[in-house]
Parts: C-alpha cells; sequence; structure tokens
C-alpha cells in the first residue's frame, strides 16, 4: 500500500504538452533574445577568449600563434616604465575626476530639483551633452573652445580681457582643463538625472516631519534627510565613474593630437598625458604587437576591477544594497 501513489498526483507530474498559442509564445521568446545572445557571442565572449589566449604568445605583425611566451608579455609591461608612469597617471586621475564629477553632478540636481518653473528644460538642457560622442566634444574642445591660437573662443575673452592667450592643448597644467572640463560636460548630464530619480523617490513626509520638528529648508535637510537616503545612488555614481576614468581614451587622443608624436621625437614632454589605453594604442597596436597590447588591456580590466571592489568594500556596497 505504500507504494501506491494518489492518481491525482501521478497526473499532476506528467507534463502537459504545449497549446498551440504557447508554442508560438515561446518562438516569439526565442526569437527576440536570439539576435542578442548571437551578438553577445560574436562581439563580446568570442573575441575576449579570443585575445586572452592570443596575450599568451608573441603575436607581432600577425595573429598566427607559434610562439608560447606564456607570461612574458605582461611581465614585459608590468616591467615597462612608460606603462606603469601611465598606470600612475590614470590613477590620480580618477582620484581627482571622480569625486569632481560627482560633486557637480549633485549639485546640478540639488539646484534642478529645487527649481519650481522650468524644471523639465533645465533637465533637458544638462543631460543633452550625455548624447554627444567623446570624440566629437573632444574635436569641439580642440578647435574652437580651447584652441591654443589667438582665434580660439577662451583666448579671445580673454584677450577682451587684457589677459594673454594660453596653449590650452601642448602646455601643461593647463591640458588638464582641457581634459577634465570635457569629461565633466558629458558626465554631469546622466549622473544629474539618476540624482534627480533617487531625490523624487524620498517621501516628502520625512521634510513635513522634520518641519514640525523646527528643522529648516535648505542645509539642514539635505543633510540630515536628502544625502543620507541618496546614499545608494552615490555609490552607483561614484562606480561608474571609477571605471569611465580608468578608461580614459577619446579625449586624451583626440585634444592632445599630435602631442604623442611630438612627446616620441623628444619635442612637448606630456608625457603625464598619457593614460594606459593611449600608450598601448600608441605603441603598441600601432606596431602590430597583438600579444602586448591584449596583455595590457587584461592588466587594465583586472586593474579596474580590484579598485571596483575595494570601493565597493569601503563604501559598503553589499550592505547598502541590502538595506
Amino acid at each position: 500500500m505504500g507504494s501506491e501513489q494518489n492518481p491525482a498526483l501521478v497526473r499532476s507530474k506528467i507534463r502537459k504538452p504545449m497549446n498551440r498559442s504557447q508554442r508560438e509564445a515561446s518562438w516569439a521568446f526565442i526569437a527576440l533574445i536570439a539576435p542578442l545572445i548571437v551578438g553577445l557571442m560574436v562581439f563580446m565572449v568570442i573575441p575576449i577568449v579570443w585575445g586572452f589566449i592570443v596575450s599568451f604568445f608573441d603575436a607581432r605583425f600577425t595573429f598566427d600563434l607559434k610562439t608560447f611566451v606564456g607570461v612574458g608579455n605582461y611581465i614585459r609591461l608590468l616591467s615597462d616604465p612608460q606603462f606603469i608612469r601611465s598606470l600612475k597617471l590614470i590613477s590620480f586621475f580618477a582620484l581627482f575626476i571622480v569625486p569632481t564629477t560627482y560633486a557637480f553632478s549633485l549639485g546640478l540636481a540639488v539646484l534642478v530639483n529645487s527649481v519650481n518653473k522650468g524644471r523639465g528644460f533645465f533637465r533637458s538642457v544638462f543631460f543633452i551633452p550625455t548624447a554627444c560622442s567623446y570624440v566629437l566634444a573632444s574635436i569641439i574642445w580642440r578647435m574652437s573652445l580651447f584652441n591654443d591660437m589667438y582665434f580660439g573662443l577662451i583666448n579671445a575673452v580673454m584677450r577682451f580681457f587684457g589677459i594673454p592667450p594660453i596653449a590650452w592643448t601642448t602646455s601643461s597644467p593647463w591640458v588638464w582643463v582641457t581634459l577634465v572640463t570635457v569629461r565633466l560636460w558629458l558626465q554631469c548630464g546622466l549622473y544629474m538625472i539618476l540624482f534627480i530619480g533617487a531625490m523624487q523617490e524620498i517621501p516628502q513626509e520625512l521634510y513635513d516631519a522634520a518641519s514640525v520638528d523646527g528643522a529648516e529648508s535648505g542645509w539642514v535637510t539635505f543633510r540630515y534627510i536628502t544625502f543620507p537616503l541618496l546614499r545608494n545612488t552615490s555609490i552607483f555614481v561614484l562606480l561608474m565613474n571609477m571605471i569611465h576614468a580608468f578608461r580614459a581614451f577619446d579625449e586624451f587622443y583626440n585634444i592632445l593630437g599630435g602631442t604623442y608624436a611630438a612627446m616620441q621625437t623628444g619635442g612637448v614632454s606630456l608625457w603625464m598625458a598619457r593614460p594606459p589605453l593611449v600608450y598601448l594604442y600608441t605603441a603598441l597596436f600601432s606596431g602590430r604587437d597583438y600579444g602586448g597590447g591584449v596583455a595590457g588591456s587584461f592588466i587594465i580590466t583586472l586593474l579596474i576591477v580590484f579598485v571596483a571592489l575595494v570601493q565597493g568594500r569601503i563604501l559598503g556596497f553589499g550592505r547598502s544594497i541590502r538595506a
């Protein structure tokens, strides 16, 4: 008797065949996600795996993998003073640009969110630069706004006030003004929208209760209510800023232009403005050292992962999400 099973239970365990509408829904779902899966495999997974394999070979001028060097490419890069210098540069750049972008984005969010009329207009105005290409913005900054000649917009304004023109893209430290301002212009709008969305999720009852208790609206409510409740968004913005800072390429390469060539021939000494991706592109990929170039990209990826984990640990990313 113990081996007998309830017939209703047995029938419930038998999988019923799908009807026509269910089959059509399943095939529609497969048809919708298939291009995404295929694109992900072809353009991301396979190139990453292939690049990791290439990094262990002496692949120069060809991808014909014949000479296995193991971790030789990694050791060669980590012992290259210029590559180490570029890693130091991007680390200092991230230490400056990340908190600066965070502060500007949060400040814009507070100002726009406090406007009673025209809030949508200001959101759109500050968000529009996010849709602009880094390459296009860098060229505009180099050729128009911060042009080294007297007819550049910034130099023209300075000349109007009797200030001599500045070589913005070929002299240090002025080159950093150009690099930092274009990145702030491109990124602050997106993070501003994230902060505004997070502010609008804060219950109004908290501000009403603080007002009843005698707290003045403004800095007091921002410090004790708004800012603490933006913790999750703040951690996300800081992490994304850090990742984007270590991946900096377009603005450095397009704004500095021929500076790197001049630097290599003993001209303008701007080695301090050469991030890792620019170094890999100019020194390795242009020389068709594919093994070394791919090895360098994996070193940068590991550095980004390590810094992101440390930053998330310090900021309490896991605890914040669970909260």
